[in-house]
């Protein structure tokens, strides 16, 4: 029982803390909401258990998020503790914020070092993952575009994970001198935390934007398409076998060899394709089948796309209008295509579940034209 007495304590901690944190400046109110919220359901979690049992808690990761959002160099918070929707998933962000005047998204673990999987076991995805679906959301976010992704490890991390973040990821360490471990009380005491942060590690992976897609060493390519499980390459200078105008725009590109991307990145003549390039590229509608749409009753297109008409009618227009191998043709023409993984895996996923026969070998061709 003392051990659950010690964790409701911490929540009633972690609710003053909430309530003194400046709503009018840099927490709106909404956020603070489901700051209460989170921190009174673990309160009220803890008052229902009568034995003396393990306690799992969650008032750790609490406690760090609103550590943070004491700090005074973060201000124009937007969102915290929220789920941002990519696609068909959504990824966990816990802030959404300005850090030194800059947008961020911060991720907070306040799991214990040695239990941080890198590649993820049968118990559940590793780190690695998390960062690329953090990575392709922020990316493709419509409104809430960040500068960088910053990790924030309240227990520290180990060497072998930062060293993945660092060397696959670029990710920078970020000084953590200004960071406050004591909080003001009245009359100009202060109070030391009750929980010390001395520990914890803070990573910054910064992304570069063109268009809606980060460069490929942002995102963590560095490998080829060959190497990406449940794809073959089969012959790295193939030639397309599809005919028309998709054969006829990826014959234009060249191939890319098996060669590290670092190399590539020095030759400067690359184009780094987003999901919603490759996704273009191997429609039906861009490939033959828009005026056949446009000739569909109404009634059919409905009963087949269902919601999504209006859109689907707008998208054949507009490739009546401007075909996308004239638009795209003198752009990827003599260049080398590339793609993170974070836009690998999330094109193969949207193919799988929405493509037709005809979308699916498209884009098995496209993929072998990349790296």
């Amino acid at each position: 029982m003392e051990e659950i007495e010690a964790v409701k304590q911490r929540c009633k901690g972690v609710i003053k803390r909430i309530e003194k944190l400046p709503s009018s400046t840099k927490i709106p109110e909404s956020c603070k909401k489901t700051l209460f919220k989170l921190a009174n359901s673990e309160l009220n979690y803890l008052s229902c258990l009568s034995s003396p049992i393990p306690v799992s808690s969650n008032i750790g990761h609490l406690e760090s998020v609103v550590y943070i959002l004491q700090q005074p160099f973060i201000t124009g918070v937007s969102r915290v503790c929220k789920s941002i929707k990519n696609g068909f998933k959504s990824v966990h962000v816990d802030i959404i914020c300005t850090l030194y005047k800059t947008p961020v998204w911060i991720i907070v673990s306040d799991r214990n070092p040695r239990y941080v999987s890198w590649d993820g076991s049968d118990k559940g995805k590793g780190l690695k993952l998390r960062v690329e679906e953090v990575l392709a959301a922020a990316v493709s976010s419509p409104s809430l575009k960040p500068c960088s992704v910053v990790l924030f490890f309240s227990n520290g991390v180990g060497e072998f994970v930062n060293d993945r973040l660092i060397g696959e990821y670029g990710a920078a360490e970020f000084n953590l001198s200004d960071f406050e471990f004591f909080e003001e009380v009245e009359d100009g005491w202060v109070n030391v935390l009750s929980r010390s942060f001395r520990d914890a590690c803070m990573l910054e992976i910064k992304l570069n934007f063109h268009g809606s897609a980060a460069s490929s060493s942002e995102c963590g390519v560095k490998r080829s398409i060959g190497d990406v499980p449940g794809f073959t390459l089969q012959e790295k200078n193939k030639k397309v076998s599809l005919g028309g105008a998709f054969g006829s725009l990826l014959s234009q590109m060249k191939f890319c060899c098996e060669v590290e991307l670092d190399n590539l990145l020095n030759e400067g003549n690359l184009i780094n394709f987003d999901t919603t390039a490759l996704i273009a590229l191997v429609s039906g509608i861009s490939n033959g089948c828009a005026e056949k749409i446009l000739a569909t009753p109404d009634i059919e297109l409905r009963q087949r796309f269902k919601g999504n008409t209006q859109f689907v009618i707008a998208q054949a227009l507009s490739e009546i209008q401007i075909p996308i191998d004239k638009e795209l043709g003198g752009v990827i023409a003599g260049k080398k295509g590339i793609i993170c993984e974070s836009v690998l895996s999330e094109f193969k996923e949207l193919v799988s579940m929405c493509g037709g026969p005809n979308e699916k070998l498209r884009a098995d061709e496209l993929l072998m034209c990349l790296m």
